[in-house]
């Protein structure tokens, strides 16, 4: 799964190297930063909750909980808490209400959030497992 959410986020990063007025002129580039997004936040909630089930964590709430309780449980730094509860309710939005989600936010978060998905992968990767 992580080399999955690699393989994402690389495409990402190849759209975030578009200036501002290149990605948003192009629809397809908006729609393919979209459905990366979604795939590969939906495979840090899949790695998130596959985690709690092996570990025997608490259940989480919601797919946002689940980085939570893994914060709580010393897998993640607290750091990252807010910005990937965050993540999952963008998610949320491009999956249930993609008509509202503004391309220029899509944008914004190709520069902005990129570094989260890479903090994630190296923090499940690097903690010491029992």
């Amino acid at each position: 799964m992580l080399s999955n959410l690699r393989r994402y986020v690389a495409v990402l990063e190849g759209l975030a190297a578009d200036p501002k007025g290149v990605f948003l002129a192009h629809p397809d580039r908006i729609g393919n930063a979209k459905y990366h997004f979604v795939i590969a936040i939906e495979c840090c909630i899949d790695i998130a909750n596959h985690i709690i089930a092996s570990e025997n964590f608490r259940f989480p709430k919601d797919n946002a909980d689940s980085f939570t309780v893994l914060v709580e449980e010393g897998v993640l730094p607290r750091v990252l808490r807010e910005p990937l509860r965050d993540m999952a309710r963008f998610h949320n939005r491009l999956v249930h209400i993609d008509w509202e989600v503004d391309d220029e936010r899509v944008y914004e978060y190709l520069q902005t959030v990129l570094g989260d998905f890479h903090s994630f992968a190296r923090a499940v990767a690097e903690h010491p497992w029992r």
